[in-house]
């Protein structure tokens, strides 16, 4: 039991059962994958049999659409959503929401008062949260791949962009639970790249460290990834391949979608410049809708070509518009953004602690790494001979995240590749508390304690312990160090405060067990393989002294039996028992009531979840009633106009009576008026009453058609059964006694079927030929399939018995020179035989033959075996040979 896009801040997303793990991904495009048992990883085909599907939701008054239906609805772009991976675990004060806002102007994009995000409301007077939407997304890609596996899939791996802080992280999450999926794991794109990679290249590494960039700039983002990989050795597969992230840089809306937009913006200044109309295309947004979907296609074209022709017909009030472009005038609207484009390479090598002489090579991954001015302002920056192209830019991550998915599942057996992945942004856990000065003054000491460095690898994990704490505290988990970080990525990124804990029992803890030994409070901390920190268990642990008491008994014998020695050592005994024995410690931990509080983005409640699921279900069960409904008024309607058309046919007009055709005929010109009259509007249960009643009426004349259709084939297949059979029962019979394997009752029960078969079949065609047409059929094909399948299973049934029955012993011959008794009667009393000598004759001298090989030594002494069996019998044994289909 497998999609990509160019990465906008990409995500993944990996479907997966216990028999076929199934992966995609996304932003701006998505591409599914699959691996299942018998069948490599490939890329799935959608439904328009494309490798990709645009990552896109409509949401009209009754219906959803998805992929390329929904990008096909510019009529409306207020109801058609996109790049919601800007919006995941953002507040409203972020500034990407605000940069959506201006990129889509259409959309209502309002704030949550209880959570302090955003949600859309859309035409409909309906609100849905960019959580709620990707929902929708993950339904609808789960349901592609459900039809490909052909059987539900409910579990995911998800791949998101490697920048995604934790908010972001749990905003993921969210959407698949509201979407009734369980995430195996979220792992990043990058990653996921790094692993395809090197799994394809397993054959080239080795104990020596090696450094590769990946350069990955997609529709939104773009990252810098430092790999290194390297074999080491491990106790459970021994010595195995690795890779290990050193450094990230990215750039969270450096990317192709950008560029778009200049060239968009830059197309509609164009178009007003022309004064075709008096209107100002800008203010219209089905226009622009179209202006971005051509700079779209125009942006593609200028990778390969100096200038192209951007057209679109009926831009706005039914006017045309055409413009030359150019590439040099392409890189003017854009050349603040390849400015930017080393940003992420430094981030990466600060981070990594690097330099680029230490780096191998750097390939390109993504769509956008195809843009010509891209790829020189890079290579400048890396200062290399060439950028590496030797891996596909779209679907290396997906490729890679669904090698991952088969390791992950028990159904597969892969190769192992260790995958140690590095967490982008520190984490630290903060506290405050109470100090005394050697003057008396009391103070407050605020202290700062390292959970996860930068670029620690995960998944880990880790305990504090808090020593001078007796009594209930908090403690704060917040970001570290985030100087490596821009102004203005300071601000997307968010709240730095991540959680507020609360702890209460550590008095009562104390209290509880004055005497004992305080070891202080472990706070338990995981950062799993989703790059999700968790808080496992906060306890206080100590230890007391346990005396132990030893009592020696010794027994009245024992007693008796040690009276023979000296006073001196019953002394010694006495002295000994005296000293006090060694005492033992025991460990106490108790459990302390832990209370979270979120700092950075609140997460939905369980109501709140629950209210989310119970609305993307309604959804998807209005879908599937509108699917159903539209299937059967396809149906109804096809089954009207074939029918109608099928009364003119002679094979069906053979079969019905005049009043049987004028009765289907009027009912069928009645159905048709009303499909015309009501049939359009009419519900899903009307219109398969509807079909219901018309197939009942049409069933036997349909019936008779069919089995006239049938008769010749299966009459015919009967015919062959019979005479092969009749065959085979003469060869069996004509088999000597000495070599009859079969029984009387055997070879008596088929020449029995045979004859009913026969007897059968010829009585029930006469029968029919005397019924009309138009009557209902006694020689019906079914029965002819039980004939069939009854003769042919008594005659395999003796074909078996034959394959499998060893011959008869021969007889021993007697030895000439025998001198028993009866024998020297037999010869004193008969006249005495005299044996001729046999003539002589001279055999031919023949070629030496080659030594035999293992195959023809076997046939050789297959055919000495069955010499020496038919040797000298005198019998012949015909081979039979019955091909019963």
């Amino acid at each position: 039991n497998t999609l990509h896009v160019q990465r906008a801040g990409q995500w993944t997303f990996l479907f997966y059962s216990l028999v076929r793990p199934v992966l995609l991904f996304l932003s701006e495009w998505m591409k599914i994958a699959i691996v299942k048992p018998g069948v490599p990883m490939e890329i799935v085909l959608n439904k328009e049999s494309r490798r990709k599907t645009p990552v896109a939701v409509c949401l009209k008054e009754n219906e959803r659409l998805f992929g390329d239906s929904a990008l096909g609805s510019v009529k409306n772009p207020k109801v058609v959503y996109r790049y919601l991976q800007n919006l995941l675990g953002k507040t409203a004060e972020n500034p990407q929401v605000a940069q959506y806002q201006k990129h889509f102007p259409e959309h209502q994009i309002q704030s949550d008062e209880k959570r302090g995000t955003v949600f859309f409301k859309n035409s409909e007077e309906m609100q849905y949260s960019p959580e709620e939407l990707l929902g929708m997304v993950l339904n609808y890609s789960s349901g592609l791949a459900q039809d490909f596996a052909e059987q539900p899939i409910k579990d995911a791996v998800i791949t998101i962009p490697a920048f995604f802080n934790q908010a972001e992280r749990r905003a993921v999450l969210q959407a698949a639970q509201m979407a009734g999926l369980k995430v195996l794991q979220l792992i990043n794109d990058n990653t996921a790249v790094a692993l395809n990679y090197g799994v394809f290249r397993r054959k080239d590494i080795n104990s020596t460290a090696q450094n590769v960039m990946f350069y990955d700039m997609g529709s939104g983002s773009t990252t810098a990834t430092i790999v290194t990989y390297q074999t080491v050795k491990t106790k459970e597969a021994g010595t195995q391949p690795q890779l290990q992230i050193r450094g990230v840089g990215f750039d969270r809306t450096l990317g192709g979608f950008e560029m778009e937009l200049r060239l968009r913006d830059y197309l509609a200044k164009i178009f007003n410049e022309q004064k075709k109309s008096k209107k100002d295309v800008r203010e219209n947004m089905r226009a622009m809708a179209k202006l971005l979907k051509e700079a779209q296609r125009v942006k593609t074209v200028l990778s390969a070509n100096a200038e192209h022709m951007a057209q679109i017909e009926g831009l706005m009030d039914d006017i045309d518009f055409k413009a030359k472009v150019n590439r040099a005038e392409f890189e003017a609207l854009c050349t603040d953004l390849f400015d930017r484009v080393p940003g992420p390479v430094e981030q990466a090598l600060a981070a990594s602690e690097m330099s680029l002489d230490e780096i191998e090579q750097v390939i390109l991954v993504g769509g956008a790494t195809r843009v010509p001015r891209v790829q020189e302002v890079l290579l400048k920056a890396v200062r290399k001979e060439e950028l590496g192209k030797n891996i596909n830019a779209d679907e290396a991550a997906a490729m890679g995240a669904v090698y991952q998915a088969a390791a992950l599942s028990k159904a597969f057996k892969v190769k192992p590749f260790i995958v140690r992945d590095a967490a982008v942004f520190p984490i630290q856990v903060e506290f405050s508390r109470e100090t005394e000065e050697e003057d008396g003054v009391k103070g407050i000491k605020h202290n700062k304690r390292i959970l996860f460095q930068r670029m620690a690898p995960y998944p880990q994990r880790k305990v504090i312990t808090f020593n001078r704490y007796t009594d209930d505290f908090i403690f704060h988990i917040n970001y570290g160090d985030l100087s490596f970080l821009s102004q203005d990525d300071l601000k997307m990124f968010g709240s730095q405060n991540l959680t507020t804990v609360k702890l209460s029992g550590v008095g009562n803890s104390f209290k509880k067990h004055s005497d004992a030994e305080s070891k202080g409070i472990k706070a338990h901390f995981n950062m799993d393989e989703s790059g999700v920190l968790l808080l496992d268990r906060v306890s206080s642990s100590g230890s007391n002294l346990c005396a132990i008491i030893l009592i020696k008994q010794v027994e009245k014998e024992a007693e008796k039996s040690d009276e023979g020695k000296t006073n001196g050592v019953k002394e010694d005994e006495k002295e000994a028992d005296k000293k006090p024995k060694p005492q033992k410690k025991s460990k106490i931990s108790v459990d302390i009531g832990v209370e979270l509080e979120v700092n950075d983005v609140p997460d939905p409640s369980p109501e709140d979840i629950e209210a989310s699921k119970k609305k993307l279900q309604d959804l998807t069960d209005r879908d599937l009633e509108k699917q159903e409904r539209e299937k059967t008024l396809n149906n109804l309607e096809a089954f009207l106009f074939e029918t109608q058309d099928k009364l003119y046919q002679d094979e069906y007009l053979a079969v019905v009576t005049e009043e049987e055709k004028e009765e289907i005929s009027g009912k069928l010109s009645a159905a048709s008026t009303w499909m015309d009259d009501e049939g359009y509007t009419a519900g899903t249960k009307e219109l398969k009453e509807k079909l219901s009643e018309l197939k009942k009426l049409c069933k036997a004349m349909f019936f008779r058609v069919e089995e006239r259709k049938k008769w010749p084939d299966r009459l015919a297949a009967l015919d062959s059964m019979l005479n092969h059979s009749t065959i085979f029962l003469k060869s069996a019979k004509m088999l000597p006694e000495d070599n009859q394997i079969f029984t009387d009752v055997e070879l008596k029960t088929l020449e029995r079927v045979i004859n009913e078969t026969m007897d059968w079949k010829n009585e029930t065609v006469a029968e029919q030929e005397k019924l009309s047409p138009t009557e209902k059929p006694v020689l019906l094909s079914k029965d002819i399939e039980a004939k069939l399948s009854l003769l042919d299973r008594e005659v395999n049934y003796l074909l078996n018995k034959a394959k499998f029955a060893k011959p008869k012993p021969k007889p021993k011959p007697k030895d000439k020179n025998s001198t028993s008794t009866e024998s020297n009667k037999t010869s004193s009393t008969d006249s005495e035989k005299v044996v001729p000598p046999k003539d002589e004759t001279v055999e031919e001298a023949k070629p030496a033959e080659e030594p035999p090989t293992e195959e023809n030594k076997k046939e050789t002494e297959t055919e000495q075996k069955v010499e020496e069996e038919t040797e000298g019998t005198g019998n012949y044994t015909p081979v039979m040979h019955l091909d019963t289909h």
